[in-house]
């Protein structure tokens, strides 16, 4: 076999999870520095997939967690933004850049706070990712756990982590509003706590199990919410937190019973259909966790936090003409947020629809003509377009 074919296989069996077959590859000689069409080293291709043991294995054979692919994502920042905690820490140990940038000019911290990846925010900040870096949309972690978040217990745990770690509640955004102008007027009222450094959990079971979480003592977290639902069995914190913890040992389906059970008694309560949608992408059911996120928008179709999500999602599996028609119904709520024009920009660029990715490009300009983010882009699709 020659060594382009060799190259070839072992990104397959990576993405793929073949193990056994990465181990034959590496043994004929195949490169770990290969990258296909796209820019995927075998690496980048494991990470995207969640293929823990054959990231190990890549990086124990000399994989650079650093290297790009032609989006300029490198397999330690995709790592962190599809909330793959396992594989962050590997990449960590492996040698990550902890000051690299995606093409939005954001450190791994950022996409892990925007998405709601808890782990992966901590894993981030323990490693020494700056707290307060700001991306070319003139965000921080902590601005965008707060725009792009619900305020409510997952977010609220990744605010307070922020800000336990330094980050600064003041940082304008480039409109000049702090995460804490941004938390008040969004009503997000346990974060303004949170941001003011006035909020204390009183619950003594919450404060334990986290505590134990916090050490990876995950089955001990569980069985200290077990004996606080017998105390009060319909407390909606004492649910989540043992849905949570369920979550994270990828027991999927009894973490999904969980957060069910408080949908059955309250069908419109916005705030779990977040938590399923997200149980079930992690399962990789991602027909299920996208209905999870219509039922969301159907209860509150003007809200945007949740459409915008399910576009991210969507983004994420590539199916970007459906990304496209949730950025128009965002837009259709809100003109003027030049962030969902540049995502909608982005995505009809991956379609190859490059005049209408200027379009769009250009109402975020509109919108913020002082940032070079959007200039840069509207070039490139130019360029594109010939």
């Amino acid at each position: 076999m020659d060594s382009l074919s060799l190259n070839t296989k072992l990104i397959e069996a990576s993405e793929q999870g073949e193990l056994a077959s990465v181990e034959k590859l590496l043994g004929e000689g195949a490169s770990v520095d290969y990258k296909d069409a796209a820019g995927r080293t075998a690496l980048m291709a494991a990470t995207q997939n969640n293929q823990i043991a054959i990231a190990k294995r890549l990086i124990e054979a000399g994989s650079d967690v650093n290297t790009r692919d032609i989006t300029q994502l490198s397999p330690f920042i995709c790592s962190a933004a599809n909330g793959f905690y396992e594989i962050l820490r590997l990449m960590i140990a492996g040698g990550a850049d902890l000051k690299s940038v995606n093409r939005f000019g954001g450190t791994a911290l950022l996409p892990s706070s925007e998405k709601g990846y808890l782990k992966t925010v901590e894993a981030c900040i323990d490693a020494g990712v700056p707290v307060n870096h700001v991306n070319d949309l003139g965000w921080s972690a902590l601005l965008e756990a707060v725009i792009l978040g619900n305020g409510g217990r997952l977010y609220s745990d990744i605010i307070e982590a922020l800000v336990h770690a330094g980050a600064d509640v003041h940082l304008p955004d480039r409109d000049g509003l702090s995460s804490l102008q941004h938390a008040e007027e969004n009503g997000q009222h346990k974060v303004v706590k949170i941001l003011e450094h006035s909020f204390q959990e009183n619950n003594e079971y919450v404060k334990q199990a986290k505590a134990l979480a916090n050490s990876d003592q995950y089955e001990e977290a569980i069985s200290v919410m077990d004996r606080a639902l017998e105390v009060d069995a319909d407390n909606l914190d004492f649910i989540y937190y043992k849905g949570y913890f369920l979550q994270e040992l990828k027991r999927y389906e009894e973490a999904l019973q969980c957060y069910e059970s408080v949908l059955s008694m309250d069908p419109a309560n916005l705030e779990f259909y977040f938590y399923t949608a997200n149980c079930l992408r992690l399962w990789k059911k991602p027909e299920e966790a996208l209905q999870e996120y219509d039922k969301a928008c159907e209860l509150a179709p003007n809200e945007t936090f949740y459409r915008y999500h399910k576009s991210n999602y969507l983004r994420e599996l590539g199916r970007h003409e459906e990304a496209v028609i949730e950025m128009d119904k965002l837009l259709a709520l809100q003109p003027n947020r030049y962030d969902f024009s540049f995502h909608k920009a982005n995505s009809l660029r991956s379609l190859g629809k490059h005049k209408e990715a200027i379009e769009a490009i250009e109402n975020a300009i509109k919108n913020d003509p002082t940032n070079p983010l959007y200039h840069s882009h509207k070039k490139q699709s130019l360029e594109l377009l010939g």
